[in-house]
């Protein structure tokens, strides 16, 4: 029997809630079938559709779609160098629509072909923010009627808001805030919302990577009587060194990742029992492939896993995860967004979120579609995100 090989690949973009999306589309010699696959990287989704349209294309066009790491493996080095964030999330949409054609292939489900169930669907932990420690309060009780057992916590976003600012005259524009009393007021925020749900809901929080190394250790050691689930990004991923220090000082569960794009960034960490929670952003690290190779080897040093899976992870992405999710032993928690009615029409087969869970569908491959029509009817904006020009009070630039 002759290989079923690729026969055009494409990029589609979309941004149905706002947030711009990008699907990799195969098409195959054998006619209907088709795979998907996630390659979103919000912030640069030109470059990565560039990648993909004039780079991997041209490479895969007459390929076999069955060897799966034979196609990864030479598209990671086909460009001679590698590791960045716009080739792998490029890979990735590849390589997740292979996964997806496997899949259909097979006629199973994803989760399926890795080994099966290991859950019947994956816990999620959903954000609560606020502007004060009482409406963040609000949120979380929110959360919680709507069965979420897990519950992140910010005030103010990303490294807070509304700390006043004492800046030099002439500094340049950029998203302000001030880590020292973001760092402060931490602690009377958790405080707070233990005091509202006790010790039977897991609180979670994240850095963001927005505080110097040595206020990082601090926070982690004063959020200790909190018995927080995880604390998220603390260091930035050049900063291995620092969380030998960040280990040796406190209990605090650590998680990490969602900016990781090469393996030596996490490796270490992992083998030398540093964190306790692998973050990352599947497209970014290259898709389903290797993706399955980190969460086995985290699994000989009981790290357990927490995929990325914001908004700008697209519900293709979401798919991915969560069979990861149900077919790994050493699954942890699953980060939740709540997909808008537009985009479940617009990816017909999204997963179900239910009493804070996320459950499969039973459809072969990653079990999502997209309906081209109406994907076009919501272009990618063209803006600069705000967000990611992070700056301390004087003006010097930040980690986002």
């Amino acid at each position: 029997m002759a290989p079923i090989t690729i026969q055009n690949v494409r990029t589609i973009l979309t941004a149905p809630a706002g947030i711009r999306l990008i699907v990799v589309k195969i098409e195959t010699s054998e006619p209907g079938l088709y795979g998907l696959g996630c390659a979103t990287f919000t912030q640069r989704h030109h470059a990565v559709a560039a990648a993909v349209d004039h780079h991997l294309r041209p490479f895969l066009i007459g390929k076999d779609i069955q060897r799966i790491e034979d196609l990864w493996q030479t598209m990671m080095v086909n460009g001679y160098w590698r590791n960045g964030p716009v080739l792998n999330n490029a890979i990735s949409g590849v390589d997740m629509a292979l996964w997806d054609l496997k899949g259909k292939l097979a006629n199973m489900p994803l989760y399926e072909l890795f080994g099966g169930k290991c859950r019947e669907a994956a816990a999620l932990y959903r954000h609560a923010d606020g502007a004060t420690p009482a409406e963040v309060g609000e949120s979380v009780l929110e959360l919680k009627e709507l069965g979420f057992h897990y519950i992140r916590c910010q005030m103010g976003g990303y490294g807070g808001r509304g700390h006043t600012l004492h800046t030099p005259a002439g500094a340049q524009p950029g998203a302000y805030y001030d880590p020292y009393r973001y760092a402060r007021s931490v602690p009377p925020m958790l405080e707070h919302i233990r005091s509202l749900v006790g010790f039977d809901i897991e609180l979670l929080h994240d850095i963001h990577e927005r505080l110097p190394p040595a206020l990082a250790i601090q926070l982690a050691r004063a959020v200790e009587p909190y018995q927080l689930f995880f604390l998220e990004d603390p260091l930035a991923p050049e900063q291995v060194e620092w969380f030998r220090n960040l280990r040796r000082q406190t209990s605090t569960p650590i998680a990490m990742g969602e900016l990781w794009v090469n393996q030596r960034e996490w490796v270490p960490l992992v083998a030398e029992g540093l964190i306790d929670f692998t973050r990352a952003h599947i497209s970014a690290i290259g898709g389903i492939t290797p993706a399955r190779k980190m969460a086995a080897f985290c699994e000989f040093y009981s790290v357990r896993t927490a995929w990325h899976g914001p908004g700008d992870v697209s519900p293709v992405g979401h798919a991915a995860n969560l069979h990861l999710d149900l077919s790994s032993p050493n699954f942890g928690i699953q980060e939740c967004y709540q997909f808008p009615d537009v985009v479940c029409e617009v990816f017909p087969g999204c997963p179900e979120i239910r009493d804070g869970f996320m459950y499969p569908n039973t459809k072969p491959g990653l079990g999502i579609d997209i309906d081209e029509q109406l994907a076009a009817r919501f272009p990618c904006a063209e803006f600069l995100d705000e967000w990611t020009h992070a700056r301390w009070p004087d003006g010097t630039a930040a980690r986002p």
